[in-house]
């Protein structure tokens, strides 16, 4: 395949994929092409890198040689190209997780090394071993970082309302309407909600903004006046064969269809498509929590708490010097928490109220800003002026590290409840404490003291539920900004 050919096929195939969008105003360069064209230049820099960079032992002694490997990189650039498109890495729904997406990179790097060695080969170009290993290492790493770069950009973009994808959603139904509004915030997602189809809901506007178009069986009429929208079926608004005969009207039609899964605090990544007889099943992989991983991450929680507490131990010296001058009290400040299956603890943190605070909280509790059983004011009477900066930096956080070394806690977790809050707990809210609460976790990172119970709810829910050691890193990743920008922070 020529260069010319795989930039053609990418032009071709962009028109009729997510990436390219359905923009009202259309982008100067396709999206596709401009990626593959970074593809090629990431992939000429990591030759030119491997080129220079190698150590000695594994260089050619020559810079004939040197030469022959650019001038042969340079060569196979249109098979890079052809690999990087057949590995389906310009094709958003195959490449929508970043894992997927860095295991087709690594896929595709491994082709093209073991193409430059043919090529080598087949020229009477002498290649070390060693050097295609490099070559190898070097595409992996510096595309896989030049393809992040990539996401970010077009997340950009989208936010900005470009390289948007116009969508019509079947169902209207909560589960539609919950999807619809989904999408109309999260804009970098890159969808552009134009209405609903359904059977049932007489509603004219069903999510404000969003209208409804028509029937189900008025989807393909719809769609044929709004050139290049797709569509995504709400699973519990249809019944089964209406989806069928709707989406094989539509995919006769040229159509992209998406389909929900019901399962929707199940992470994506655990659900697995396979044939069962003449039904595709939606397999869901189990969470696996003891045995090596909980080895794994009792590890983990020692190593890094115990750094951070020699670390962080003059921050916090200073800070109980700040509370002992500020207010009259002890330093530090103990209350009973739930931990993992019910089992209380003495959480650690450094105070920042009054003494008095639990006794002053009843005489707050008309000026609750928070829903359900939890207990949040944004401008409370209680914190002291080093409590608030404390708490804005969580600072007053860092004691509970010791609660991590002893086992009571986690570095990632649940936020650890109040036997009060349990109280008020429904059965499904206690499916938390099967796991060992967090200093941070899914909660503290995605809104802190904005969040409203149901968001609480979910996401610690959410976490129990699809645990994982790279969740966890992930968790530790977005607690550093969340902290240093002090988003949330109460």
């Amino acid at each position: 395949m020529t260069l010319t050919q795989a930039a053609t096929n990418l032009r071709v195939d962009a028109a009729a994929d997510v990436v390219a969008g359905t923009d009202p105003r259309p982008p100067r360069i396709d999206p596709k092409l401009a990626l593959g064209a970074a593809d090629l230049t990431t992939v000429m820099i990591s030759i030119l890198a491997c080129t220079l960079l190698t150590v000695p032992a594994v260089r050619d002694t020559n810079a004939r040689g040197d030469l022959l490997f650019l001038l042969l990189g340079g060569a196979t650039l249109p098979l890079w190209l052809a690999i990087f498109s057949g590995q389906r890495l310009y094709n958003i729904r195959f490449i929508g997780r970043r894992i997927d997406e860095v295991r087709r990179i690594v896929n595709a790097t491994f082709l093209g090394s073991m193409g430059v060695a043919l090529v080598g080969f087949f020229g009477d170009v002498e290649l070390p071993r060693s050097r295609i290993v490099v070559l190898f290492v070097t595409v992996t790493l510096l595309v896989s970082i030049e393809r992040e770069i990539a996401r970010r950009v077009f997340a950009a973009l989208r936010g900005r309302g470009r390289l948007i994808r116009n969508v019509v959603i079947a169902g209207a139904n909560p589960e539609g309407r919950e999807l619809a509004a989904m999408l109309r915030t999260d804009a970098w997602l890159g969808y552009r909600v134009l209405g609903f189809v359904d059977d049932t809901v007489t509603d004219p506007e069903p999510v404000p903004g969003v209208p409804l178009l028509g029937t189900v069986a008025d989807a393909a009429e719809i769609l044929r006046s709004r050139r290049g929208a797709s569509v995504i079926v709400a699973a519990s608004a249809i019944e089964s064969t209406t989806t069928n005969r709707l989406a094989r009207d539509l995919l006769d039609r040229g159509v992209h269809v998406e389909l929900s899964s019901t399962l929707r605090d199940i992470a994506s990544q655990r659900l697995v498509v396979r044939p069962l007889g003449r039904f595709p099943v939606v397999y869901v992989e189990p969470v696996q929590r003891d045995g090596w991983r909980r080895t794994a991450k009792r590890s983990f929680d020692m190593v890094l708490a115990l750094s951070a507490l020699v670390a962080t131990s003059p921050l916090v010296a200073l800070a109980m010097v700040a509370i002992r001058i500020d207010t009259p009290g002890p330093v530090l400040f103990r209350q009973v928490r739930v931990g993992r299956n019910g089992r209380p603890f003495q959480v650690l943190k450094l105070r920042t109220m009054v003494a008095d605070a639990e006794a002053r909280r009843r005489d707050l509790m008309a000026d609750n800003e928070a829903d359900g059983p939890l207990f949040k004011m944004r401008d409370d009477p209680r914190v002291t002026r080093v409590g608030g900066f404390l708490r804005r930096t969580s600072i007053d956080e860092l004691p509970q590290l010791w609660n991590v070394v002893r086992g009571e806690m986690s570095m990632v977790g649940p936020r650890p409840a109040l036997p009060h809050e349990t109280e008020a707990w429904d059965p499904l809210l206690t499916q938390r404490l099967r796991v060992t609460p967090g200093i941070t976790g899914m909660w503290q990172v995605n809104g802190r003291s904005e969040s409203s119970f149901e968001d609480y709810t979910r996401l610690d829910l959410y976490y129990v539920d699809n645990w994982s050691l790279l969740i966890d890193l992930a968790i530790l990743a977005k607690t550093i900004p969340v902290v240093l920008l002090r988003s949330g922070a109460s």
